[in-house]
């Protein structure tokens, strides 16, 4: 991996001359979360296996990755053998005072950066994942007529891609209820999920029963402190359950100990790598709503009790909630309701009747969309000739 700063921009891997014309060159605008990473990095696997199977002796498809260089980013992105090329960029929704004034004064610094990027790279397609990283590389791909699309994971858009919609070509939509916003553009394709999700075997729902607790990025502190004040009550009312407990950095040591003292079986993270390997162990997931959360739930086939991140960007995770809630595969309990007495009882009702936890995995796996990032991919390829 190398370096070459320009004007504040990093390079992180190869970018350059545009090569023949056989070669498609994708920039791929995904920072800041799991849930802009996650999906982008699938959807690029399949563009590159697909390059590789067409012209294993030669590069039929480059792609770049842009990001801010801080978070996942900078580690998830090459660690999977991607280029990724960092410019400035701050977020303006839900934040005010001097904060927002201190990230206003870094768009036109954006702007400058995000337009080097696509001269530089002279991508055939901007593909944006939503979020503040998006807006800037969106829109000035599309004053410069390259084609874009723009991949939208919620029921309800976000305010970055609200913002975008009148100036993409189209955009590739998880949820068919999320398309009527983009009218005539959207294309509903699925999420776009890591295939270790949908490998994940049916698990016999046997006691002892295993719960998976998964806060998320956001809001996990919250569901970490509802857990800790449970304790008391699984152990009395639920003996014999176990935990595999993802708290995040703050709420580790805390956590761990609170299960010590219940003298719980729990195994506790601050972060889990492999998901999927974990999921496949759970009886029962209670965690945050954000779109690739649900997502990989589907895929995986799990049966959850859904707790939506109250403060998120309007109220998407509310939405994503429901929307797994009317199909049959979740319960929800929002926040302002969440208390440990309403977590226990909704969980032990659940594991008491393993036939209701086999059914709501099976409506789970009928909203996964397995070929998701090939339906994406189809996209991006097609827009690349037009």
């Amino acid at each position: 991996m190398r370096g070459l700063d320009l004007s504040g921009m990093v390079f992180m891997g190869g970018a350059g001359v545009k090569p023949e014309r056989r070669t498609t060159r994708v920039l791929m605008a995904a920072g800041g979360t799991g849930g802009h990473i996650f999906p982008a990095l699938a959807v690029a696997e399949e563009l590159r296996q697909r390059a590789q199977r067409r012209a294993p002796d030669g590069m039929d498809c480059v792609i770049e990755f842009l990001g801010t260089g801080r978070g996942l980013e900078s580690r998830l992105i090459p660690a999977a053998g991607f280029s990724l090329c960092t410019v400035s960029a701050a977020g303006l929704k839900g934040i005010g005072g001097w904060r927002k004034l201190r990230n206003l004064m870094v768009l036109p610094r954006s702007a400058i950066e995000t337009a080097l990027v696509l001269r530089e790279f002279q991508p055939d397609v901007v593909v944006g994942m939503g979020g503040y990283l998006a807006g800037p590389a969106m829109l000035e791909a599309a004053l410069r007529d390259i084609p874009t699309l723009l991949i939208e994971p919620n029921v309800a858009p976000g305010f970055t891609n609200r913002v975008l919609a009148p100036v993409v070509r189209w955009a590739a939509v998880g949820f068919a209820e999320a398309a009527p916003f983009y009218g005539a553009k959207a294309r509903v394709t699925g999420h776009p999920v890591r295939g270790a999700f949908y490998q994940t075997p049916p698990k016999p729902h046997i006691s002892p029963f295993t719960v998976m607790v998964l806060g998320g990025s956001q809001g996990s502190a919250p569901v970490n402190a509802c857990l800790v004040e449970s304790l008391p009550l699984f152990a009395a009312e639920a003996p014999g359950l176990r935990f595999i407990h993802q708290t995040g950095d703050r709420d580790y040591n805390g956590v761990r100990q609170a299960y010590a003292e219940q003298g719980i079986a729990a195994e506790v993270y601050a972060f889990i790598d492999k998901v999927a390997a974990a999921l496949a162990r759970a009886d029962l997931v209670i965690s945050r709503a954000g779109a690739l959360t649900v997502a990989e739930l589907a895929a995986a086939g799990k049966a959850a009790v859904l707790i939506p991140f109250a403060a998120a960007t309007d109220q998407h995770q509310l939405e994503n909630a429901r929307a797994l809630e009317r199909a049959g595969a979740a319960r929800v309990i929002v926040q302002n309701q969440l208390t440990p007495q309403e977590l226990v009882t909704t969980v032990r009702e659940l594991l008491s009747h393993p036939e209701r936890l086999l059914e709501m995995e099976q409506c789970a796996r009928r909203l996964a969309v397995p070929d998701a990032a090939a339906r994406i991919a189809d996209l991006i390829e097609e827009l690349a000739v037009h």
